[in-house]
Order: C-alpha cells, then structure tokens, then sequence
C-alpha cells in the first residue's frame, strides 16, 4: 500500500501533459483570433472614398472597388455607381 491512489501510470501522465499543453494552446489562440478581430474592426463609417468622389445625396457606399480607370461604388439601395479616376459620374447599374 506505498503506491497513492493519485499516481498515474506513466502514459497516462504523458497524455495529461499533452492535454494541458493543448488546452493552453487553444486558449493562447482563441485570445489572439479575439484581438485581432477586435484591433481591425472597421469603426462603423463605411469605406473610405476617393477625395474627388461625390456621391448623390442620401447615397450610402456598402463597398469601394479602385481600378486603374474606374471607381465602383456599391450603394445600400442595390445600386453599382460608375466613376472616373477624375470623379466624375459615368454609369449607374441596378442590382436585383
């Protein structure tokens, strides 16, 4: 009766060892995804427009493409605005 009850097998003791270094591991990246998702959230404000850009009133930009030619605004309405680089107005595309 010299063994404690406690003592585990030694195989045992290693695969205890392999759990807690997973669980730490687990926890070290769960807290990394977390920041980084929380350190790069966009503030609310919507993309950001080319300066020369002006978008009729009430417009609300959804999402900004810059080509070499073209500016594409996609609006909250459902609607795809056309621009030059210069800023200025070419063509309106209704989404379905």
């Amino acid at each position: 009766m010299d063994d404690a009850p406690d003592r585990l097998p030694p195989s045992l003791r290693f695969l205890k060892w392999l759990v807690i270094v997973l669980m730490v591991t687990m926890i070290g990246g769960v807290i990394t995804i977390v920041g980084v998702l929380v350190t790069r959230m966009p503030d609310g404000s919507g993309p950001a427009l080319p300066e020369n850009l002006v978008l009729p009133d009430g417009t609300v930009p959804e999402a900004v493409t810059v080509t070499r030619d073209l500016v594409l605004v996609v609006t909250g309405d459902g609607r795809v605005l056309v621009f030059g680089r210069n800023g200025q107005f070419r063509q309106e595309i209704r989404l379905d």
